[in-house]
């Protein structure tokens, strides 16, 4: 975050034009001068929005603290029973709301009654209330916060989020204890632009979604569950902000551009008329991203590539084809592993067959199972490991538990009748994981032949090119696959030394530095050497500013969040292939990343009419 002074700011210039006083030259940045305010964070869903700031900062209550006499703690233990069960209760009626929108949300509310009714969660409450003889709110809260601040001092990314959901199951039990009715985001009147510190999932799920139109948050990284929900309801957002609870006030007009990361409060005339106009054009291609449904992903020249969705649940799959998803890039089956039970056969099979019903005869990839490193998942006892990314996690932990991992690919296997199954293996680091991944699938066809159950014949299988090691070996992991899928998350993250899940850090971690984009070119190459298709699945897919770039490098398939896919299919159609491969070969001349972003930036200027 830049210094505020006298209430503004120097920030790198956002848009031509955006009324910026005079420039300021740096060695690594232009900056512009505003007079008006500008805080700049991490852009996690797309879309620009004008509007009226509503804050939403709830107020701690204050906890009272007092001393009871023994006689009194089964008058507060029952005090608590009670308050706990209506918690439960007000828990299920959200958990029945949210069953609509999805299993994986609807499951964020299941977990948190787990919490609540929790028999360990019950017991350390009686304990400590039979040892200190405190009034049951003050020993909720020290329970609570006690836990929470062990959650958020753990080196598992997957570990620090669960803080959050102890404090939403805290808050409502003592919420209750105290009588307090909270104001509820599902009560707004009036469009706003939402200002918090930090969301928890359930306000997110609950809150009026037609009202809130974009979301500042002080918090929150591109890969916190508020990021992943806002994203799913295609909601503009910026977070990280750092500082928007203390500078924006309610009321206050903000700019909020989820496309470049910033929001600007009390815009001058100038400033909003130019964003009112790119609300405006975003409106009118909305419209022609409509018409592109059912067109191909075609370059002017004739260069033709597939757009596909990345899906987290099996009831995102009807969204995929309405936004023209020519198949599932990436079907992600950790949820099946998130809640006790869900994992078995039976159920796995039944979600598959979910999406590949509904894709037709659209082709679906299937990830075997990516849990461990920063997706921790109870009964998977990997969370204590020092360094948990470099560990015991995705195809390592299927490897080493034989019965889970072909109880998995038996599912798919048996899925495959209803459509066109691929199967993809997350995190090879060489041929001898891809051969013993290969091995385990022929015994699941073998054990499902045994059994009596059908599967298809043409089942393709892919390698997830996840970590430079495979990018080194693609050339003799391309021998043994029908694809390899690029996971841009993971291929950064390893070869540039940066946990993407820290926000002290993860502004390293840049698509277009030099040697991600050399990987990529390798990675594709090798493919290409062998015959097969190279894929995207990561984040870098559905960024419309590197379309041109991997399109370029010979990118076969594109995929992404379902709403991001109409803006990249517009950008295909709009561009010559022929001019791609230029820009490629300048992209990989660069020798650093501000040289690379400005050669992106200016292509896009001269060549796209919109963006």
């Amino acid at each position: 975050m830049l210094p505020v002074r006298e209430g503004r700011y120097w920030l790198k210039r956002i848009r031509k034009g955006a009324g910026h006083v005079s420039l300021k030259k740096s060695r690594f940045y232009d900056y512009a001068y505003y007079s008006m305010k500008i805080i700049s964070g991490i852009s996690v869903s797309p879309g620009v929005v004008i509007g009226k700031a509503l804050l939403f900062l709830e107020d701690q209550p204050e906890i009272p603290r007092y001393s009871i006499t023994r006689d009194t703690v089964e008058q507060e233990l029952k005090r608590f029973v009670e308050a706990a069960q209506g918690a439960a209760a007000e828990l299920r009626l959200l958990k029945e709301s949210a069953q609509g929108i999805s299993r994986e949300q609807e499951g964020i509310f299941g977990a948190h009654l787990l919490m609540v009714e929790d028999p360990d969660f019950h017991y350390q409450i009686k304990a400590r209330l039979e040892s200190k003889y405190e009034n049951i709110e003050w020993i909720v809260w020290e329970v609570s916060r006690e836990l929470s601040q062990k959650l958020v001092m753990s080196p598992n990314a997957y570990l620090r989020e669960r803080a959050a959901d102890v404090s939403d199951v805290s808050r409502r039990i003592i919420g209750r204890l105290l009588g307090i009715k909270r104001f509820s985001l599902a009560e707004l009147s009036e469009d706003v632009i939402l200002v918090v510190h930090s969301l928890l999932p359930s306000d997110i799920l609950t809150m009026n979604k037609t009202r809130v139109k974009a979301l500042a948050m002080d918090t929150g990284s591109r890969t916190s569950h508020a990021a992943i929900l806002v994203r799913s309801f295609g909601i503009p957002a910026v977070l990280g902000l750092s500082a928007a609870t203390r500078e924006i006030s309610a009321g206050d007009i903000l700019v909020v551009d989820g496309e470049e990361g910033t929001v600007i409060i009390d815009p001058d005339s100038e400033t909003k008329k130019n964003y009112e106009g790119a609300v405006e054009r975003n409106k009118k291609t909305a419209g022609k991203f409509n018409s592109l449904k059912k067109l191909p992903a075609e370059t002017l020249d004739g260069r033709r590539v597939a757009i596909n969705a990345n899906l987290d649940m099996p009831e995102e799959a009807g969204g995929a084809s309405l936004y023209g998803a020519e198949g599932v890039g990436l079907f992600r089956s950790e949820f099946l592993f998130m809640t006790p039970g869900q994992s078995a056969e039976e159920n796995q099979f039944r979600s598959y067959s979910t999406v590949v019903k509904a894709m037709g005869k659209k082709p679906v990839t299937i990830r075997t199972v990516d849990i461990g490193g920063d997706k921790i998942v109870p009964g998977f006892h990997g969370s204590d490991e020092a360094n948990p990314l470099l560990g015991w996690r995705a195809i390592r932990l299927s490897l080493s538990l034989p019965e889970m991992f072909k109880t998995q690919l038996r599912a798919i296997l048996r899925a495959s009748l209803e459509g066109k199954v691929k199967i993809m293996f997350p995190l090879i680091s060489g041929i001898e994981e891809l051969e013993d991944a290969l091995r385990f699938l022929e015994e699941a066809k073998a054990e499902c032949r045994k059994s009596g159950q059908d599967f298809s014949d043409h089942i393709e299988v892919g390698t997830m090119i996840e970590i430079p090691a495979a990018v080194m070996t693609a050339d003799i992991l391309a021998e043994k696959s029908d694809f390899f899928s690029i996971g841009t998350n993971d291929l950064i993250q390893y070869s540039l030394a940066v946990d993407r899940g820290n926000e002290k850090v993860n502004y390293l971690a840049q698509p277009v530095h030099p040697a991600v984009l050399r990987f990529l070119k390798r990675t594709i190459d090798a493919a290409h050497n062998r015959g097969i298709p190279a894929a995207m699945c990561g984040e870098m897919a559905g960024d419309p500013l590197l379309t041109p770039l991997l399109l370029g490098l010979g990118l076969d398939e594109f995929s992404m969040a379902a709403p991001a896919i109409p803006r990249v299919k517009h950008i295909i159609r709009g561009v010559r292939f022929s001019d791609c491969q230029k820009l490629a070969e300048e992209a990989l001349a660069c020798t650093a990343c501000k040289q690379a972003n400005e050669l992106l930036r200016g292509w896009a200027k001269d060549h796209l009419k919109e963006r």
